[in-house]
């Protein structure tokens, strides 16, 4: 059974969709990446439903909610705030959290105001600090070809991130350390139409390598010590969100657990479907069966 709707939350409407509504086990809702895309290329983890109810919504500003042409709403307290309306809205008591990119920013953030009945968090290819995510683009960056890098830098300084030639050399990146597989043409263009880049640059910027926007000094490092709920933490050997900072991250949280998927880049859920599935069901599974 398919339940979907609009929850009302400040600044407009957001649509979710709720799979297997009545089974007994502890839900899990689902983060998306952007700021400013959807939930739509994530859709694979809705197989988790058959143990227990899976929660996806598209969070204000893109997807199918409502668009809003308010700026001031695209800041992480809104986001922090707008997640706790939808769990209320949808008497998500106890839950399990699985935020992935950008998501687990806001899972993160979310977290950290000690909110009740937080069963467990993934952060899946996590994004806890800026400096920390641009430092390392900026190492993945050298691994690509010089003419690439020169590019990227010439656009950069020139404010011409919307240039056909950027885009191009984005591409390269992308294949090399967002996802490594030729996607769906259907998925990809259906993220792309989903996906609202006023968002994304007024929170991080025009380029994904240098951070202008309001999450620019985002870090959370020194209070992950904060989390007390089981974690885990996830990444592809060649994600933008690098093995080497991801267990950083994870060496942060008491009891947290780490899994590298081997053959991916930031996109597992697409890359690895299966292996992915495997191990966030596994990880939900033990910690139900723990709390017993």
């Amino acid at each position: 059974m398919v339940e979907a709707g609009f929850v009302e939350v400040n600044g407009g409407k957001v649509w979710y969709q709720l799979f297997n509504k009545e089974a007994e086990a502890v839900p899990v809702i689902i983060l998306h990446g952007g700021p400013g895309s959807s939930c739509f290329s994530l859709q694979g983890l809705k197989e988790l439903c058959v143990d227990r109810p899976v929660i996806f919504y598209d969070q204000l500003g893109c997807g199918r909610s409502e668009r809003p042409t308010d700026k001031s709403l695209w800041k992480l307290d809104r986001f922090v705030e707008e997640l706790g309306q939808v769990r209320h809205s949808l008497n998500l008591n106890t839950v399990h959290i699985l935020g992935h990119s950008w998501g687990t920013t806001l899972a993160a953030a979310y977290c950290l105001t000690k909110p009740l009945g937080v069963k467990s968090v993934i952060f899946s290819s996590p994004c806890l600090s800026a400096p920390l995510w641009e430092q390392d683009q900026k190492r993945n960056l050298k691994k690509l070809s010089k003419e690439t890098q020169e590019l990227i830098r010439r656009c950069e300084e020139n404010g011409t991130t919307d240039s056909q030639e950027f885009k191009a050399a984005i591409e390269e990146f992308n294949k090399e350390f967002v996802c490594r597989i030729q996607m769906d043409p259907e998925v990809k263009k259906q993220s792309s139409q989903y996906r609202n880049p006023e968002v994304y640059n007024v929170m991080w910027g025009p380029s994904e390598f240098t951070v202008l926007g309001n999450l620019k000094t985002f870090d959370c490092t020194s209070n992950l010590k904060e989390l007390t709920c089981p974690t885990l933490f996830t990444c592809g050997r060649y994600d933008e969100a690098t093995p080497e900072t991801t267990n950083y991250y994870s060496s942060l949280v008491t009891h947290s657990k780490f899994h590298v998927f081997e053959q991916s880049a930031h996109m597992p859920y697409l890359e690895e479907p299966a292996e992915y599935l495997s191990v966030i069901r596994g990880f939900l599974k033990s910690v139900d069966e723990e709390s017993k």
